[in-house]
C-alpha cells in the first residue's frame, strides 16, 4: 500500500490542463515544513488532481497560501538536466481537504459578517430542555 498524508501551504494557484486525450489535470505544489528554528526544513511536493475533480468548484479554492490536508499515491521522479541530475516527490490525489480558515475565491467578493441577534436580557435556560 502506497498512501502519503501531509499537510502544508499552496505555494502557487492550481494550474489545469488537459491531456491529449481530453482528461483534465490540475497540478499545484504544497510546501512540507518540518523542524522549528534553525533545524526547520521545507519540502515541496508536487500534486495532481484528474478528471471532474479537476474541473470542480473546488479548484477556485487552490489559491496560493491555501493550507491542504492531501492523502494519495507517491512517487519519486528522477531526471537529468545539462548534466545534473534532479528528483521531485510527487502526489496523485485522492483525498484534499481544505484546513483552517478557507480562502475565499480571488473573483468573489467577501460576504459581509451575517447580523447578530440582539439580547434581550433574559438568557435563562428554557425549561423544556432535559439538561
Amino acid at each position: 500500500m502506497n498512501i502519503f498524508c501531509f499537510t502544508g501551504n499552496l505555494g502557487n494557484d492550481c494550474e489545469v490542463k488537459h491531456t491529449t486525450g481530453g482528461t483534465a489535470v490540475c497540478n499545484f505544489s504544497v510546501a512540507v515544513s518540518s523542524g522549528y528554528g534553525v533545524n526547520k526544513q521545507t519540502n515541496w511536493v508536487r500534486c495532481a488532481l484528474f478528471g471532474k475533480r479537476a474541473e470542480g468548484g473546488l479548484i477556485q479554492y487552490l489559491i496560493k497560501g491555501q493550507q491542504v490536508a492531501i492523502s494519495g499515491e507517491c512517487s519519486l521522479r528522477t531526471w537529468e538536466k545539462d548534466g545534473k541530475t534532479g528528483a521531485s516527490l510527487e502526489v496523485n490525489v485522492n483525498d484534499l481537504t481544505l484546513v483552517g480558515a478557507t480562502s475565499r475565491p480571488q473573483d468573489q467578493p467577501e460576504a459581509p459578517p451575517a447580523a447578530q441577534p440582539a439580547s434581550t436580557g433574559n438568557d435563562s435556560v428554557d425549561s423544556d430542555i432535559p439538561f
